[in-house]
């Protein structure tokens, strides 16, 4: 069978150096084919983004262009109205029906994911993987507990040999980069060097995509 596809979601509002080191350690530790990275258009769960899906699309592209096993999806952005992680994994599973699918999920989207739409289906199309903090513990009550006890798994093998179903956690190093503050970074006329990959510190400067939008 071949490796399984990792699908990475967000506003990347910007997209940071948090984000890439995320992708880049689970698709190493899964053995994934890809990261396919899936700038959301209209999400449902928080504000809209403050840069426009044009230049945030780009910034993703400018962010993955030097790492090949990194690529760009802009189907929540093509597709319009709101942008359901379901509707989404609906799509690549038509597409990909025999393929092993891995939605990556930080910590804090996976606490919220019973606020998602439809999100108990999300397991019949792919496999979850939660990226979390070293010492944190998983929860084992409420809707999710009951999910983890259903579908938890500590063996990265049935992420390769199930084409979706589980749920798989671990530990990435945590780099302490939030988008609110970058963006204020960037609005307060600071340097986002070193947060974020130089081709997007370029975009971010020239733009001044923050800025106005305030």
């Amino acid at each position: 069978m071949p490796q399984p596809i990792g699908l990475f979601g967000g506003t990347f509002d910007p997209i940071h150096y948090g984000h890439l080191r995320t992708a880049f350690e689970l698709w190493q530790l899964l053995r994934l084919a890809e990261v396919r990275f899936l700038p959301a258009g209209n999400p449902p769960h928080r504000e809209q983004p403050l840069a426009s899906p044009e230049l945030r699309l780009r910034m993703v592209r400018a962010a993955v262009s030097d790492q090949p096993s990194f690529t760009v999806d802009d189907r929540e952005m093509r597709r319009g109205g709101v942008s359901y992680s379901v509707d989404t994994l609906a799509e690549l599973r038509a597409e990909y029906p025999d393929r092993s699918l891995c939605l990556l999920l930080g910590m804090d989207a996976f606490l919220g994911l019973p606020h998602w739409h439809r999100w108990r289906d999300l397991l019949g199309l792919a496999h979850i993987v939660v990226a979390h903090r070293p010492g944190w513990k998983a929860p084992t009550q409420g809707p999710l507990g009951e999910v983890m006890v259903d579908h938890g798994t500590g063996a990265i093998r049935e992420l390769h040999e199930k084409t979706a179903g589980c749920i798989y956690v671990h530990a990435v190093t945590q780099l302490e980069i939030s988008s609110t503050d970058l963006r204020q970074l960037v609005v307060a006329g600071r340097d986002p060097r070193y947060l974020v990959p130089d081709e997007v510190r370029q975009i971010l400067l020239e733009t001044q995509c923050y800025s106005s939008a305030q």
